[in-house]
């Protein structure tokens, strides 16, 4: 059997998010009218700015403006500012995560990317740090390659799941030597279900259903990366809620 290590992209190794950085760079080409940041978006993304509002609800805000905006447009059409973005903020990552990566290739073991980021964005993301295989939020299009405005979300955890059993099955994976690692609770099944879990900057949610759950809590890692420094602790640590 094979050894597997799954990751997710947005936060894990990419310092950002794909999806963010591919509605900015639409707005940037006028493919969407820049109003709809302005007039749809802004108000939320100032809210976490400056704190006072939450990264989760920013972006799940972003994203269903993201999908509806993308209705009707041709994904052939959109190539140029795919390639730009993968070129620009491709190389934009966290160093933990790009050297754990080049570790496991190193190792023969078979790495994949499950993200929430579209999937023709994920593909790319997959081509450049030579990933086994991959699986992004599939954006569904019609018979004339248009976006019909139907997603299947990556970024939930039970899609998550489906994924790393189908990869299981298909690589013929051993998942307790195998590795996982993630940000947020939609990443949670992804630890659960390999016996070398890692939270990588995992934000408060995911730290708080790992403490919940024994089984895993006794297994998981939590790594941070802050600036140069990189550390490793056991998930007992005390959350400091500040409101």
């Amino acid at each position: 059997m094979n050894i597997g290590a799954f990751l997710d992209i947005d936060g894990t190794l990419y310092r950002n998010s794909l999806m963010i950085q591919h509605f900015k760079k639409l707005i940037k080409y006028e493919i969407i009218d820049p109003v709809v940041w302005h007039d749809k978006v802004k108000r939320t993304y100032d809210e976490w700015k400056t704190r006072s509002g939450s990264y989760e609800n920013y972006l799940e805000e972003l994203a269903e403006i993201y999908i509806n905006e993308l209705k009707g447009l041709k994904i052939t059409d959109l190539d140029f500012v795919n390639d730009q973005v993968i070129k620009l903020s491709g190389d934009i990552v966290y160093r933990y995560t790009r050297y754990i990566i080049n570790c496991h290739l190193k190792k023969n073991h078979k790495v994949f990317f499950i993200s929430g980021s579209p999937e023709f964005l994920v593909k790319k993301m997959a081509e450049k740090y030579r990933v086994t295989d991959f699986q992004g939020s599939k954006y569904i299009l019609d018979d004339n390659g248009l976006f019909t405005g139907k997603v299947i979300k990556m970024w939930k955890s039970n899609n998550k799941e489906k994924i790393l059993d189908k990869f299981v099955r298909k690589y013929n994976i051993n998942l307790e030597e195998s590795f996982s690692y993630g940000d947020t609770q939609g990443d949670f099944s992804m630890l659960k279900m390999t016996g070398n879990p890692f939270a990588f900057n995992p934000n408060k949610e995911l730290i708080r259903a790992i403490k919940k759950d024994e089984e895993l809590k006794n297994r998981a890692t939590i790594i941070i990366e802050r600036k140069d420094n990189i550390y490793k602790i056991k998930p007992d640590i005390e959350i400091i809620d500040i409101k």
